[in-house]
């Protein structure tokens, strides 16, 4: 655990009592302060009262008078489409809100780094699209190369819950724009941008709030080094706001889209070959084809940012193959979960989005494609490039019919159930297709999350296998 410093003796408050919200509870009581924490859930507020917490209406009248701060979980609102109440009360008291980002940040530097003969580094990582998998092979990497690596944020345990790293280690950190906007401290070594594409527009008042969002993990003085994926018009202005010159080498550019060029630091992917170049000379090339966790364009740009990342923490690059060749991919995201009769099964559940499941259908050329849930705002006219990919889609959801009608030019199924699409997909695929879950959509229609979701889609297609 880190224990939060600066809070001794100090009465802080904590909205929401999920996984960030306990474990920023633990480490404030740990770091000497009295946490008086709320959640709307009677069942949220029951956990937290067994492990010994002061539970505390927010909502009442006076319930600020002694509070110092205010600790809000990533899921409440707190500015778009309206706040939440509790944080407008805070506001009106003059209480600073902050996140359990914004206080392992305030937090890890003094967590006895006196001890260390190389302390160890926080790489942080946002985006839209790929956070997820890019943190994980970070940290996949990193350990392949020996390194203690802890991993963290949106992903794994809750960033006051890990252990400190090792000497010459890292911290890993997938970190959401729920995250990073709120944060009141963003101070990572390392920060990477992997890509921008419309999401979360409600919560952010639009792409610029949006954006804004992400781009705070790089204001606050700047992080040492900066990967930034440069394949949209934002991460190429996020390069050129965060670079002195050409041929500055704190910036590194990423690309699955094109050869970079310049005398700067640069790390791309073309026609499934990732490369290196420094002051413009090629120092390193991997062949990424046959990394089987690592499928498709999408992927291969992640493949890009955790490659500059080690390189940064100075791992040489066939160590750095040699961990890629390993990562087994992360759980519903272009998860290969079965091979039958010349057919491939992926669940890419968590392609929520239409931007994701464009990249998804890009990865394979011959698709069975399922997709359908509770669609996002924009429509699936982003769709368009990968539609000649697909050889039939299998619509699920409660409003398959009309997402089924926006596919233009696809022959579409209303399957409506998982279970029905995958029954039919099977029944209709041939040697050399995919059958692949990308939704383009949220999946709260039908599931809880996205996770649920394709653990569907896996016991659907292990049941349709006889498996």
């Amino acid at each position: 655990m880190i224990a939060v410093q600066g809070v001794d003796g100090r009465v802080v408050a904590v909205l929401g009592l999920g996984r960030s919200g306990l474990s920023a509870a633990r480490a404030l009581r740990a770091g000497g302060a009295t946490p008086v924490c709320w959640d709307d859930n009677p069942a949220a507020r029951e956990a937290a009262g067994a492990e010994g917490f002061a539970l505390r209406d927010l909502t009442g009248a006076g319930a600020f008078d002694d509070v110092a701060s205010l600790i809000v979980s990533p899921g409440i609102p707190h500015l778009y489409p309206e706040p939440n109440p509790v944080i407008a009360a805070a506001w009106e008291a003059g209480v600073p809100v902050d996140n359990d980002i914004g206080l392992f940040f305030r937090s890890f530097a003094g967590a006895g780094f006196d001890r260390f003969d190389s302390p160890p580094r926080v790489i942080a990582v946002t985006g839209s699209n790929g956070k997820s998998t890019t943190a994980a092979l970070i940290h996949h990497l990193l350990q392949v190369a020996g390194r203690d690596s802890e991993l963290a944020g949106n992903i794994g345990r809750g960033v006051l819950d890990i252990d400190m790293p090792g000497d010459g280690g890292a911290v890993v950190l997938e970190l959401s724009s729920y995250q990073t906007d709120l944060a009141r401290a963003l101070t990572p070594d390392i920060a990477v941008f992997t890509n921008l594409s419309p999401d979360h527009l409600d919560r952010h008042g639009g792409m610029g709030g949006y954006f804004a969002a992400k781009r705070r993990l790089f204001a606050e003085g700047g992080p040492d080094r900066a990967v930034i994926g440069v394949d949209e018009i934002e991460g190429q202005y996020l390069a050129n706001q965060m670079s002195e010159g050409p041929g500055d080498d704190r910036v590194i550019r990423v690309s699955a889209a094109r050869k970079l060029s310049g005398p700067g630091w640069q790390v791309f992917a073309r026609k499934g070959f990732l490369a290196e170049w420094r002051k413009g000379r090629q120092v390193a090339a991997i062949d990424l084809r046959a990394i089987k966790g690592l499928p498709g364009a999408h992927n291969h740009q992640n493949a890009c940012a955790a490659y500059a990342v080690l390189r940064c923490m100075g791992v040489a690059p066939r160590l750095i193959e040699q961990g890629l060749h390993s990562f087994g991919g992360l759980p519903h995201r272009s998860q290969l979960i079965a091979e039958a009769n010349g057919v491939h099964f992926v669940n890419d559940s968590k392609a929520t989005n239409v931007d994701s499941a464009l990249k998804a259908l890009l990865a394979f050329d011959r698709i069975r494609w399922i997709c359908g849930g509770l669609e996002k705002e924009g429509g699936l006219a982003g769709l368009k490039p990968g539609l000649p990919h697909v050889a039939k889609a299998y619509v699920i959801g409660r409003e398959a019919a009309g997402f089924a009608m926006q596919l233009s030019g696809v022959e579409a199924e209303t399957c409506t159930t998982m279970a029905r699409a995958v029954e039919a997909a099977v029944a209709e695929a041939q040697p050399g297709e995919v059958v692949l879950l990308a939704p383009a959509a949220a999946s709260f229609d039908q599931y809880d999350n996205f996770e649920k979701r394709g653990e569907d889609f896996i016991a659907c297609v292990k049941a349709a296998l006889g498996q």
